[in-house]
C-alpha cells in the first residue's frame, strides 16, 4: 500500500461487514476504522466525500448500518432522492422512502 491502492464502495461495505460480524466491532470502533481510512495518506476512497457524509450519517443515527448510510449519501450525490428501499429502519431516515 506504500505505492497507494484505490477503495471502492463495494469493497469498502464488505470491509465494514467483516469488521462487524467476523470481528465483532461495534459502531464506536466502526466509526473510527472508517475515519482512518478516510485519512490514510495512501489510500483513495471513491467519492470521499460521499463516504465522509455516510460516516457522519452514522455516528449520528443510532442503530443504521452503514452501508445503508453509504447507499443513501450515493443516491443523494446523485440526486436521486428519495431513495427507494424495503428496509423498514432505513426508511424512516431523512431521504428514504419506504416501497
Amino acid at each position: 500500500m506504500a505505492e497507494g491502492a484505490w477503495v471502492s464502495h463495494v469493497v469498502l461495505a464488505e470491509t465494514i461487514w467483516v469488521l462487524s460480524a467476523v470481528y465483532e466491532l461495534g459502531p464506536p470502533a466502526i466509526a473510527t476504522a472508517l475515519e482512518m481510512l478516510l485519512n490514510h495518506q495512501h489510500l483513495s476512497l471513491q467519492d470521499a466525500d460521499v463516504v465522509a457524509a455516510a460516516l457522519g450519517r452514522y455516528r449520528a443515527k443510532a442503530g443504521m448500518v452503514f452501508s445503508d448510510c453509504l447507499v443513501l449519501e450515493i443516491a443523494r450525490k446523485a440526486g436521486h432522492l428519495p431513495l427507494g428501499t424495503f428496509d423498514r429502519r432505513l426508511a424512516r431516515f431523512e431521504g428514504a422512502e419506504r416501497l
